[in-house]
């Protein structure tokens, strides 16, 4: 059976004044492990992974604890284990006018989406199928008020 490096912290970020130099010389030296998450991951206190090295990690944190990108799990004289986060994917919409634009807005309020602004499109993080998305705002797609454009 393969040994599990079980992890009970965040020793701190990637961005502390106090561990950039460790840091710098670790991955200079080939020795800091990345282990890639979802978002979806982060907002759990409980994770098994494997780092881009093949390190098997079980990870328990505290309830006041959140795993984010540039979390240090590990840092030692011969390596450092930090978080780093899968880049997330957007469904890019794009309303008619400003009225259909509002109503997009209630909808995806309604449904508790994650969006971003970018210019007069509304950006939705995708937690799932595409389709799925699709679906729910079918009746706004058949009526021409919102298209899925190009981000």
């Amino acid at each position: 059976m393969a040994h599990v490096l079980r992890l009970n912290g965040i020793i701190g970020f990637a961005t502390d004044a106090a561990l950039a130099e460790p840091l710098h010389r670790l991955e200079h030296a080939g020795a800091v492990e990345y282990l890639v998450l979802d978002r979806e991951d982060t907002l759990r206190h409980r994770v098994r992974a494997r780092t881009d090295h093949g390190t098997e990690c079980a990870i328990a944190l505290a309830r006041d604890q959140h795993l984010a990108d540039g979390s240090v799990l590990v840092l030692e004289p011969a390596r450092a284990i930090v978080v780093r986060m899968r880049e997330e994917s957007w469904l890019a919409l794009a309303p008619r006018d400003a009225a259909a634009a509002l109503e997009l807005g209630y909808h995806a309020g309604n449904l508790h989406w994650r969006v971003r602004f970018a210019g007069e499109r509304l950006l939705v993080a995708r937690e799932g199928p595409v389709q799925a998305y699709l679906d729910r705002l079918a009746p706004l797609i058949a009526a021409g008020k919102v298209r899925p454009a190009d981000e």
